[in-house]
């Protein structure tokens, strides 16, 4: 059980830790955000959506449904669209030379921080494709007991991460006090969003 728990562990640790939409986005909003308080509803919202991924991969859920093109085809387009939405609305929410950064922050609510989690996360066509594809196929390997700390310790990861990665933004945001630093890193994350967007339209065109 401990080989399965440190596999899992390690595997998942490999695929969240690249630079991606939603890794751009939870670390954003800690910067963004007065206190860590105010960015849990990111942090839960990442988490508990990996969590939801995770469980169906391991379960083969994900692999029967992802099967069918129809399918695919409407999550990759759904995606993309997002994305660009996504992208459109936190590149205006960069603070200006009159605005402070707590008023950029003030942009995101509790309600539209889950909505653009959650977007991020649940419609995020490459993530979702390295969750069935890796920790899916990977969680093959092992079945009862094994099976169920492989993907406690893929949801441990996740966790772990998000709310680390908050606290990373929320420290940059206290440092950042001209605002400057924030301009820069929405700017990443809306070309890093608009990116993913044009890989994903690749992905469907193909």
């Amino acid at each position: 059980m401990a080989a399965a728990f440190i596999h899992g562990f390690i595997l998942a640790f490999g695929l969240i830790l690249p630079l991606g939409v939603q890794n751009v986005f939870v670390f954003n909003q800690g910067a963004l955000q007065k206190r860590f308080i105010n960015v849990l509803p990111v942090v839960l919202t990442a988490s508990l959506s990996d969590t939801l991924l995770i469980t169906l991969a391991v379960q083969g859920v994900s692999l029967v449904i992802l099967g069918s093109f129809w399918f695919k085809t409407i999550l990759l387009s759904a995606g993309i669209v997002f994305l660009l939405y996504m992208g459109w609305s936190t590149w205006r929410s960069s603070p200006g030379n009159n605005n402070s950064v707590n008023n950029a922050a003030e942009t995101f609510t509790p309600r539209k921080q889950i909505a653009f989690a959650a977007s991020v996360s649940l419609l995020n066509p490459p993530a979702i494709m390295d969750t069935v594809g890796v920790i899916g196929t990977s969680s093959l390997n092992y079945s009862g007991s094994e099976k169920l700390a492989f993907a406690l310790a893929a949801i441990l990861v996740s966790w772990i991460w998000f709310a680390g990665l908050a606290i990373a933004g929320r420290v940059t945001g206290e440092l950042d006090r001209s605002g400057r630093m924030m301009v820069i890193l929405n700017k990443i994350s809306a070309l890093v969003m608009w990116g993913a967007a044009v890989y994903i339209g690749f992905t469907l065109a193909n």
